[in-house]
């Protein structure tokens, strides 16, 4: 890593991408507090408590590049002509040294047509001995793919990866020439009859069905479907799991499993006697109970884990283990020990906090069984995945099933146990103050460290990628301004006291349009906020649709005019942060702000603001005739969709809330246990819980999606 020439404290916080300074969502540049700096570089590893230790750490990093023989990892665009593409890379060595440089291709084969490139090489003086750094040429037309590049200098060899991802992502042939409309979804929240107290991927596959063949719609996205600890108490945020890489077994229609159907007569009465007060459940409005479901769930899971899987059902699960490899191993162990001491592994025996430890390694013989169970669960959970899937694209959604990435994961679940090196310590992810979010937010989030992110070629980050593409049509990234920078928070500090830290952008989303590539998913980032100006730029470029919510549409506190909205994002009304449409109208955000002492002046100058904005929708939707003066808050949501499908924007989604009716806000950002978030269960307008097969007979549900472009006519 070169070094910017700067002073102290400011110099070593550039090298590692700290920022000392930023601009604001108002355009005005703060200067971090060097107490803030001090503490987020502390987090990395690095000591900046004096002058002396700033310039000793400087020194220690400009050192270390130039002990280095490779680039920790190299990612490259290939270029509308792959063979034309010109890749380098610099090798380090002493002067006279014998250097042979070839490229290992992931299929096995060997390209050893390199060439040093002319020109007289930098020199640097280590003190004990001269370096000098090479440009060598690798071999045209390198595939695209996860390769290695290969040095021998003098008999001793060094390696790193060489990722060749596609120029840009591509939409889908029959997407780039028109525009596609969906459902967004909070899963959890969407049951029908037969769910368990909370919406699964059997409710999935139906409304993907429903909604596909029915109603015309191109995808149906779901919140994240990540994984929470095994024990209780559940997670109730999907937003904060304890692995991005694996899902919830909540989410399972034990049912559907094939073995389920050889439980004996006495195990289906097992059955029975669980599952009914959960069936009964769904058919109120009571807050979702997660840990009730996942007890009565996990019980029936243990008896169908037992039945003897067929000799081709058994080599499908062994093919499932060989494809996740160590990565669910390890995820697997991590669940069998939390379910002994609880999920927050730093309060564990001292012995078990590492992975890597001999306790650990013992402790695994003895659980093998429990850990071949969790294993088994994310096994269902695939199969489940590919049938929802599979089911979307047969009833003619063109996207299909589009998962969330949420941004980050718990403090101490497993991601954090197992990935111990890549991530930070001692700090959080969150957002700084804005219009909406005014005391900033604290996402109690450890955020992974740049520099060990390349150090181990981003391993942990394609393999979740991997994961989560198999069975996606599209992505949606939560907060995709962190594969840019991310606003770290160091303990016990408030939100506000936090500074940005940079990632290499560039290998972060040239990895992601590759795997995204591969998988053939589109990707949509949620770019709102603090967003620098070319960010959006650089993304549009690379063929990654952003986010645009109508009701953040102005300029200088006038709404912009649907035909300014981006092309290249996802466009809706509201979102799972917000209240659904009908609440939003009735100002629900501020009283519920209000109540919960989340605003920075006063409720009445809030109402003021909101009414204020709120004419001048009304004034656009009745200037275009989407409404009248005397329309009621039903036909004002309907307009605002009509609205909403008048902008260019290439994909439009669609609320499950607002179809059905629902006032009651998800989440609340900048609370946790002040308001029930993520708990609240689909209901309409009047309270009334709504389940899946309700869904064709609501009177609210029609005009929206023809104000969309939807369709009645069955593909069938």
């Amino acid at each position: 890593m070169m070094v910017k020439k700067k002073s102290g404290l400011a110099e070593l916080a550039y090298a590692f991408g700290v920022a000392t300074e930023y601009v604001d969502q108002q355009s005005v540049r703060q200067t971090v507090k060097s107490k803030t700096v001090r503490a987020v570089l502390a987090s990395l590893g690095v000591d900046a408590s004096t002058p002396q230790s700033c310039a000793d750490a400087v020194r220690t990093l400009e050192r270390r590049h130039w002990e280095s023989v490779l680039p920790p990892i190299l990612v490259c665009r290939q270029s509308e002509s792959p063979a034309d593409d010109v890749f380098s890379t610099w090798v380090h060595s002493l002067a006279h040294s014998t250097i042979r440089l070839r490229v290992d291709l992931e299929d096995g084969s060997q390209r050893f047509d390199s060439a040093r490139a002319t020109g007289e090489p930098m020199e640097h003086d280590l003190g004990d001995e001269l370096i000098n750094e090479f440009q060598y040429l690798l071999p045209r037309g390198i595939p695209l793919g996860w390769h290695s590049v290969v040095v021998e200098i003098d008999g001793a060899s060094h390696s790193c990866p060489l990722v060749v991802t596609p120029n840009r992502l591509e939409l889908p042939t029959e997407l780039a020439q028109r525009k596609a409309w969906g459902v967004a979804t909070q899963l959890y929240s969407a049951r029908s009859s037969r769910s368990w107290g909370i919406g699964d991927l059997s409710d999935l596959s139906d409304m993907a069905s429903w909604f596909g063949r029915t109603l015309g719609a191109d995808y149906i996205l779901v919140n994240p479907l990540h994984a929470s600890s095994p024990s209780e108490p559940m997670e109730a945020s999907p937003y904060l799991p304890v692995t991005r890489r694996y899902a919830n077994p909540i989410y399972l229609r034990v049912e559907e499993i094939e073995e389920f159907a050889y439980l004996d007569a006495d195990q289906r009465a097992t059955v029975d006697g669980l599952s009914a007060p959960l069936h009964a459940a769904n058919h109120t409005s009571d807050l979702l109970d997660r840990d009730s479901s996942w007890r009565a769930k996990s019980q029936v899971l243990e008896l169908v884990y037992r039945v003897s899987r067929t000799p081709g059902r058994a080599a499908r699960f062994e093919a499932f283990l060989d494809e996740e490899g160590e990565g669910l191993i390890a995820f697997a162990t991590w669940c069998s020990i939390a379910e002994r001491y609880g999920p927050d592994w730093s309060q564990w025996p001292e012995e078990l906090q590492d992975p890597h430890s001999y306790a650990v390694s013992q402790l695994s013989l003895k659980s093998a069984d429990r850990i071949g169970f969790y294993c088994w669960l994310q096994w269902a959970l695939d199969e489940q995945m590919a049938d929802a899937a599979r089911i979307a694209r047969e009833s003619g959604m063109q996207i299909g099933v589009m998962h969330d990435l949420a941004v980050g994961v718990h403090q101490f679940g497993a991601d954090t146990w197992t990935e111990g090196d890549v991530m930070a310590r001692h700090v959080t992810v969150g957002a700084p103050p804005d219009a909406f979010n005014q005391m900033g937010q604290d996402w109690s989030q450890p955020p992974r460290r740049p520099d060990q992110l390349a150090a181990t070629g981003y391993a942990s980050y394609r393999d979740m990628l991997r994961t989560l593409l198999r069975h996606s049509g599209g992505l949606r990234i939560d907060h995709v301004l962190g594969l840019f920078r991310l606003w770290w928070i160091p303990d016990g500090k408030p939100a506000s006291m936090g500074t940005y830290v940079r990632y290499d952008h560039h290998a972060m989303v040239d990895i992601l349009v590759l795997e995204a590539h591969r998988a053939g998913a589109l990707i949509v980032g949620e770019d709102l906020g603090t967003v620098e100006p070319w960010v959006r730029d650089f993304l549009t470029e690379r063929g990654i649709l952003g986010t645009t919510i109508l009701w953040f549409e102005r300029k200088k506190g006038e709404p912009k005019k649907p035909e300014q909205w981006r092309r290249n994002s996802m466009a809706s009304v509201t979102v799972h942060d917000l209240p659904p449409t009908l609440g939003y109208l009735e100002g629900d955000h501020v009283e519920l702000r209000s109540a919960l002492d989340l605003l920075t002046r006063s409720v009445d100058a809030e109402r003021e603001a909101h009414e204020l904005e709120l004419s001048k929708w009304k004034a656009m939707l009745i200037d275009r005739a989407f409404s009248s003066p005397d329309s009621g808050p039903e036909q004002i949501v309907v307009g605002l969709h009509r609205l909403l499908a008048s902008a260019p924007s290439r994909l439009l989604a669609v609320a499950l809330t607002d179809l059905v009716g629902e006032r009651e806000t998800q989440n609340q950002p900048g609370t946790n246990k002040e308001h029930p978030n993520w708990r609240m269960p689909l209901c309409d307008a009047s309270g009334n819980p709504v389940l899946v097969e309700n869904l064709p007979y609501l009177a609210t549900l029609m005009p929206i999606v023809a104000a969309v472009g939807g369709t009645t006519q069955s593909r069938a």
